[in-house]
């Protein structure tokens, strides 16, 4: 039941990681996107905090991976 928003949540993330022109913007629009989206689901689960700071690391991470 859980399972389904995080898969979702990621896939956002992973796909709006990409937005930017170089790798630096990439990582720092993919970081935020993924730090909202992780304290919006870590929310749900009792911890925004923790959510958002694994949803910033994964977005800033593929951010920087992604290619133009």
């Amino acid at each position: 039941m859980r399972t389904t928003p995080l898969l979702l949540v990621g896939a956002l993330t992973l796909a709006l990681a990409a937005c930017g022109e170089s790798r630096g913007t990439r990582a720092v629009s993919g970081g935020l996107l993924g730090a909202g989206a992780g304290a919006a689901v870590g929310s749900l689960s009792g911890n925004a905090g923790t959510g958002a700071l694994i949803g910033g690391g994964v977005g800033a991470a593929g951010g920087a991976l992604t290619g133009r």
